[in-house]
C-alpha cells in the first residue's frame, strides 16, 4: 500500500498566491507561470525551473519542517475543519451525535486550564498498572493492555487482509519496539545520527523526570532503555528488505508459535489483547520476535517498566500539560528541523482528525467537493486506465500470457474517488468533556476494537483507509483498488473548474491517479493478482525482464544525494520511483487525447505540453529542512520532492521533446540509458 503524497511533519501557513474563493478567475495569476524561476534552464534542473520562483520568496516558517503545495492544501483544509469543530462546539448537540463528538473533543482539547490542572492524573491508572508489574507474565499482560490504548511495546499485533487470501482478515505481527523508528538510527556513525542517539537518551530521562522521577534514576533508566532498544534494532530488517512480500509473509498456527519464541506467553498476550479465538498468525519478521522474546526474559523488570512509562508519556504527550508536548517537540526537531511548535489549535485539529477524520470528512464533503469534480476525476481514472492497457499491449519484453493476466488485473482495479459511499459507524466512540487524555484513550480503544472485530468477518471492500479531506492517496494490493480522496486534487486558492486540463492531468492525473495505478504493477504490487492475492502470475522470464529494468531505476536513484553524504536508497524507494515514472507516462498518454492538447493553445505563454510537465512539478512544490531530508532517507520509501521530478523526467522521451533537452544539458541521458519499465 502506498501513502505517497505528503508528510506527517508537514504543516504550513497561507501563501500570498493563495487567494480566497471570492476572487474572480480573471484576477488570479496563473499558478504555473507565477512559480517559475526563468533564470534556470528547465533542461538542467526542471524542479528549480518550475518551482524555484515560489521557493525563493517563501522561506520555510519556523514551525515547519517542510514548506510547499501539500502544506497549503492542508492549511486550507485545516481552517475548514476548525470551522466545523468550532461550529459543533457551539451547537450543544445531543449526546452521541456527530456534532457532539466533534465539539466536545475540540472543547476539552482547547481547555488548557483544565489540562494543566489535571496534570498526569488521567494516566495514573496506567502508571499504577506499570508499577504493579512484578513478574514476566504481568509484564507481558501490561504490554497488551497498553497496546489497546495506543501505547507501543515490543509486540505489535494488528488485523489486516491476508496477502494470500484477500477475502479474509488475518491477525498479523511486525517488527516494532524501537523508539527511533528505524534500525539505522541505532548503528549509523555519521555525526547527525550519533547526535540523535545522544539526544534520545537525554530526552527519555527528561520525560521521566517530568512525571516525577528523580534525575539519577531517570538518567540510569534512559541509558538502559537505549541499550535494550539497540539490541532490538539488531534484529530489525532493513527498510528495503521490508518490500519483499514473500519474505515478510510467515504464517504460523497459534499452537506452533513457540517455534518463533518460547519466551513470549502468546496465549496470555492474545487473550488480554482480545484475539484469543484465532488459530493462526502472520508474522512479518520472525527473527525479531525471537530476539524480543529473549529480551523479555533477560532484561530486568525495572528497565522494562521504565520503558513502558516513557512510551506511555510519549504516546499522550500532546494531550498532557504543555511541558510534555514541548519536550516531545524539542526532541522531534532533530528529525523535522522545525524551529517552532505549531499553534495549539492546529495541533488539536491534527489530533482530532487523526481520531475521527471520517466523521469530520462527512461534514467536509457536503460543502467542498461537488459531483462535477467527482465526475471529472472518475473519468480521468478511466482515461489513464486505457493508457496503461495500451502501454501493456505495446511492451516488447512481456509475453502474451502475462499480458492477458495484466489486462484482467487492470480491468479489476476498483476506483474510489472523493469520498466513501458508505460511512463508518462511530456510535461506539465515547467522547465527552472529562479530559483530553481520556478522549484520546477512548478513541484509541474504539479503533482497537474496530480492528479486532474484523476477525472472522468478510473483508469490507467498500472501506476507506483515508479521509475525504486528506491530501494523499493510495493503492491497496490486497483490495486491488486505488483510493483518491477529494483533498488530493485540491490546488489551494483555486476552484476545480478554474484549472485547465494540462495542469490537472499533470497534477492529478500523473502524480496521483497514474502513480497509484502503476503501484498495482510496481516491484511489490505486481506480485498480487486481480483478486488481491499474493500469487505469482508472471512467467519466470517476464519477471526476470521486469527485475532487470527495475534494478536500473534503483541504481539511478541510489546515485542521487539528498543532503550532505546521504544518498537516496534506490532499493527502498523503488516502488515509489516506478510509480512516479509510470504515472508521468500514463498521464501524458491520456492528456494527448484531450482537445486541449490537440488545439495546442498556450495559457500564460505556456503550451499545453509544457503545462502538463509543470503541473506534475506543482504536485511536488516543496522545500525541506536538512534534518528532515536526512530522516527521509533513513525512514521513508519515497524520494524527496526534487528527485520525484528530476529523477523520472530524465527517463521520459516526451520531456526531452517538449523542453529541447540536449546532450550538453544536465538532465540529459542517452536514449540507451533511459529506464523503460512500463
Amino acid at each position: 500500500m502506498s501513502y505517497c503524497r505528503y508528510l506527517l511533519f508537514a504543516a504550513v501557513i497561507t501563501l500570498a498566491a493563495c487567494k480566497n474563493d471570492t476572487t474572480s478567475s480573471a484576477d488570479k495569476k496563473d499558478i504555473l507561470a507565477a512559480n517559475l524561476d526563468t533564470t534556470v534552464n528547465p533542461a538542467d534542473d526542471f524542479f528549480e525551473y518550475a518551482n524555484g520562483g515560489w521557493i525563493k520568496t517563501n522561506p520555510i516558517p519556523g514551525d515547519q519542517s517542510t514548506w510547499g503545495i501539500g502544506g497549503l492544501v492542508m492549511e486550507e483544509n485545516r481552517n475548514r475543519l476548525r470551522e466545523i469543530a468550532e461550529k459543533a462546539a457551539k451547537a450543544n448537540a445531543a449526546e452521541g451525535t456527530t456534532e457532539q463528538k466533534i465539539g466536545d473533543f475540540w472543547t476539552v482539547a482547547m481547555d488548557t486550564t483544565k489540562i494543566e490542572s489535571d496534570g498526569i492524573k488521567p494516566l495514573q491508572p496506567y502508571l499504577d498498572m506499570i508499577n504493579a508489574v512484578n513478574d514476566k507474565k504481568t509484564l507481558q499482560s501490561t504490554f497488551a493492555e497498553l497496546d489497546k490504548i495506543g501505547v507501543g511495546g515490543p509486540i505489535d499485533m494488528n488485523v489486516r487482509q491476508d496477502d494470500k487470501n484477500s477475502d479474509v482478515y488475518a491477525l498479523q505481527m511486525g517488527q516494532t519496539g524501537i523508539g527511533l523508528g528505524q534500525r539505522d538510527y541505532y548503528f549509523k556513525t555519521d555525526s547527525s545520527t550519533v547526535a540523535i542517539r545522544k539526544a534520545y537518551v537525554k530526552h527519555i530521562a527528561r520525560m521521566l523526570m517530568l512525571a516525577g522521577e528523580d534525575s539519577v534514576k531517570a538518567d540510569a533508566a534512559s541509558k538502559n532503555i537505549m541499550a535494550m532498544e539497540t539490541e532490538m534494532a539488531r534484529s530489525h530488517r532493513k527498510l528495503e528488505d521490508l518490500r519483499d512480500p514473500y519474505l515478510n509473509y510467515n504464517k504460523f498456527a497459534v499452537a506452533k508459535l513457540n517455534i518463533v519464541s518460547p519466551d513470549i506467553d502468546w496465549v496470555n498476550y492474545m487473550t488480554v489483547y482480545g484475539v484469543n479465538k484465532v488459530d493462526s498468525v502472520i508474522i512479518g519478521q520472525p527473527d525479531y520476535y525471537k530476539e524480543a522474546g529473549k529480551l523479555l526474559q533477560t532484561v530486568p523488570l525495572d528497565t522494562w517498566k521504565e520503558y513502558m512509562r516513557y512510551n506511555l508519556l510519549m504516546s499522550f504527550s500532546g494531550s498532557l500539560p504543555d511541558v510534555f508536548g514541548k519536550e516531545a517537540f524539542e526532541f522531534g526537531k532533530l528529525f523535522s528541523g522545525a524551529k517552532e511548535r505549531r499553534p495549539r489549535w492546529k495541533r488539536v485539529i491534527g489530533a482530532e482528525e487523526g481520531q475521527m477524520g471520517e466523521l469530520m470528512g462527512h461534514l467536509y464533503v457536503q460543502e467542498y467537493f461537488d459531483s462535477t469534480a467527482k465526475k471529472r476525476y472518475s473519468d480521468m481514472v478511466e482515461n489513464i486506465r486505457t493508457a496503461l492497457k495500451n502501454r501493456i499491449a505495446n511492451l516488447t519484453w512481456m509475453s502474451d500470457s502475462t499480458k492477458q493476466k495484466a489486462y484482467t488485473k487492470l480491468a479489476a482495479v476498483k476506483k474510489k474517488v472523493g469520498y466513501p459511499d458508505k460511512w463508518k459507524d462511530f456510535s461506539a466512540m465515547k467522547i465527552d468533556k472529562e479530559s483530553y487524555v481520556q478522549n484520546v484513550i477512548n478513541a484509541n480503544v474504539f479503533w482497537h476494537n474496530y480492528n479486532i472485530n474484523k476477525l472472522g468477518k468478510p473483508v469490507d471492500k467498500d472501506e476507506w483507509g483515508m479521509y475525504p479531506q486528506t491530501y494523499n492517496a493510495y493503492y491497496s494490493p490486497t483490495n486491488n483498488e486505488i483510493v483518491l480522496p477529494a483533498g488530493i486534487f485540491t490546488v489551494p486558492g483555486y476552484k476545480d473548474n478554474e484549472l485547465d486540463d494540462a495542469l490537472v492531468y499533470g497534477y492529478g492525473g500523473a502524480s496521483t491517479i497514474g502513480h497509484e495505478l502503476t503501484h498495482g504493477f510496481d516491484d511489490e504490487g505486481r506480485q498480487y493478482d486481480a483478486q488481491g492475492n499474493l500469487k505469482m502470475w508472471w512467467t519466470k522470464n517476464d519477471s526476470a525482464q521486469f527485475q532487470q529494468k527495475a534494478n536500473k531505476l534503483a541504481d539511478q536513484f541510489s546515485q542521487y544525494v539528498a543532503v550532505d553524504t546521504f544518498h537516496l536508497n534506490g532499493k527502498a524507494s523503488l516502488g515509489e520511483n516506478i510509480a512516479d515514472l509510470g504515472g508521468i507516462l500514463l498521464g501524458w498518454d491520456a492528456f494527448k487525447l484531450t482537445d486541449e492538447y490537440k488545439n495546442n493553445q498556450p495559457v500564460a505563454g505556456l503550451t499545453p505540453a509544457k503545462r502538463y510537465f509543470l503541473g506534475y512539478a506543482l504536485g511536488w512544490l516543496e522545500s525541506d529542512r536538512p534534518e528532515l531530508l536526512r530522516s527521509l532517507v533513513l525512514t521513508d520509501v519515497h524520494s524527496p520532492a526534487k528527485f520525484r521530478v528530476n529523477g523520472p523526467f530524465t527517463d521520459v522521451d516526451a520531456f526531452y521533446e517538449t523542453f529541447n533537452v540536449q546532450p550538453n544539458n544536465k538532465m540529459y541521458k542517452p536514449d540507451s540509458t533511459r529506464v523503460r519499465v512500463w
